[in-house]
């Protein structure tokens, strides 16, 4: 596994020109992760993922689905029916993206207490 070259002092546009920047801006944003996790269980009704998630207004899941969308982690699909249906799914991206969050995220819960502990200490 290579690593990433970073220039000492790192500048703004080193910043924002790294590709890591807008991804982890995306684990780090409130929706995204908990809409992908549950997408990961199969495709959903917009209606299904906002009653899936306690707390998430429509008004952002429209946002954070289209942000998902935008950056290939989800597609859309629209079914032609009265009413209109359009259900969301994982893309392989965003199959793969998620293997490294859900990393990510059992390596927080495994050392919740280190973490804690860490912080109790200051």
């Amino acid at each position: 596994m290579s690593t990433a070259t970073i220039t000492v002092p790192a500048t703004v546009s080193d910043h924002v020109a790294c590709p890591a920047t807008s991804v982890l801006r995306r684990v780090g944003d409130k929706w995204s992760v908990v809409i992908l996790s549950i997408l990961a269980r199969g495709s959903y009704g917009f209606n299904e993922l906002d009653r899936s998630v306690e707390g998430l207004s429509r008004r952002m899941l429209t946002r954070t689905l289209r942000a998902l969308e935008q950056d290939g982690l989800i597609s859309r699909t629209i079914h032609p029916s009265v009413p209109p249906r359009v259900d969301y799914a994982l893309t392989g991206l965003g199959r793969s993206f998620l293997e490294p969050v859900l990393a990510l995220g059992l390596w927080a819960v495994e050392h919740q207490s280190d973490l804690e502990a860490a912080r109790a200490r200051r």
